[in-house]
């Protein structure tokens, strides 16, 4: 017996090439499937079934097969899709931090349209990953079993996921990235006089234009001036960048939390809108963390009640490298690291060995400094040179 057939589905197996058509297989079932009836029960019965076949389920079976036979052309079309959009994506970035270098403010719809690509790029990849095993599950399901109704799934997924896709890559064509100046480069602030202050400020101004110094601490009791000397340096930085691209001004009072810093430093560098506040505080850390590694920049920090994990911000830790500058002021020992270091006449000395066997990595001078902390006993410091002498053998 002769079957008509359109062979559009090629798949290799075993160096054996076939050509078939869902269609063709599963009207070659039914024939197959009513001869068997014949041979058991009457032809009124196969007649009465194969109708209930064609009025239940002939178009079950054609919305199926629209996706099962488009499987793997949709899969390619989406992998090429899908390299579009990225290289779209990382273009409309290129921009978008060129802008901002231009102190331009990104706009809502373009963190919107990059926020949305960078979800659904993760959804299409995971669909890709998957889609050789459900092509080879599909040629060797039967037509009427669960993994035929899980390819269709499948299938459909992949096609919605290419639909959405070619609407981000028609949608991301923007005119324009950014608009409007962002903030004054610093804010100056109403201050009084600095009685009896001047040779600190004269000082922290020498630090602040050495390169070796990356954190600079205030300590005193309070009322002595510690908020007046940091806003004396902010408002001279106005008159004086010398070098600085930006600087953030952040009140760390008793009560904060790792989400008030961000949103403070986020107006400041142009991440304050409602999309950008509603993210959580790891995706705050990186956003703020690409902006301010590309920058020189100088972030105060006044009245800190403990000591503030930067990297939890999203800030750079200062060094040598990026050639920016942390001041703070506090009114607790604690914070400074001072008690720990005048509680024993030898403390001091180690701490510096200590230091020095860190080679300058700010991650390893971070983890050491925390587990520093609290040791008092110079056994402790002594121990630790010992360790440091070890791993940097």
């Amino acid at each position: 017996m002769l079957f008509p057939c359109y062979f559009g589905w090629k798949t290799t197996l075993a160096n054996v090439t076939f050509e078939f058509d869902n269609i063709f297989i599963m009207r070659l079932l039914l024939v197959t499937y009513n001869t068997l009836l014949i041979l058991g029960s009457s032809y009124h019965q196969v007649t009465t079934e194969c109708c209930d076949y064609k009025d239940k389920d002939r178009d079950c079976i054609v919305g199926q097969t629209s996706y099962t036979c488009k499987l793997e052309h949709n899969l390619k079309a989406l992998t090429v899709e899908l390299a579009k959009l990225k290289a779209r994506s990382d273009d409309l970035k290129d921009r978008v931090d060129l802008a901002e270098q231009q102190r331009m403010k990104q706009l809502n719809q373009v963190q919107l349209w990059l926020s949305r690509v960078q979800t659904v790029a993760v959804e299409a990849e995971e669909l890709i990953q998957n889609g050789l095993q459900e092509i080879q599950k599909l040629f060797f399901a039967a037509c009427f079993s669960k993994n035929c109704n899980s390819s269709y799934k499948f299938g459909k997924q992949v096609a919605r996921k290419l639909e959405e896709i070619v609407d981000l890559n028609e949608k991301g064509e923007f005119e324009r990235v950014a608009e409007n100046e962002l903030a004054p480069q610093v804010d100056v602030r109403p201050t009084e006089p600095t009685v009896g202050l001047e040779s600190t400020l004269a000082n922290v101004w020498r630090l602040l234009e050495e390169k070796d110094v990356g954190i600079i601490g205030l300590y005193g009791l309070g009322g002595v001036g510690k908020t007046t000397l940091l806003t004396q340096i902010n408002n001279k930085l106005s008159n004086n960048l010398i070098g600085y691209d930006v600087v953030i001004w952040v009140v760390v009072s008793k009560d904060h939390t790792i989400e008030k810093v961000q949103e403070k430093i986020g107006e400041k560098v142009g991440l304050s809108n409602e999309l950008w506040k509603n993210k959580s505080y790891d995706e705050k850390a990186i956003d703020i963390f690409r902006i301010l590694s590309k920058k020189k920049f100088v972030l105060l920090m006044d009245d800190v009640w403990e000591r503030v994990d930067l990297i939890k911000v999203g800030i750079p830790v200062p060094n040598q490298d990026n050639v920016s500058k942390l001041i703070f002021t506090t009114r607790f020992l604690e914070v400074f690291g001072e008690e720990t270091l005048d509680s024993h006449p030898d403390t001091r000395g180690l701490a510096q060995q200590v230091a020095a066997k860190c080679g300058g990595l700010p991650l390893v001078l971070i983890t050491i400094g925390r587990a520093m902390a609290c040791k008092k006993m110079p056994q402790d410091w002594k121990y630790a040179i010992e360790v440091l002498q070890k791993f940097f053998a």
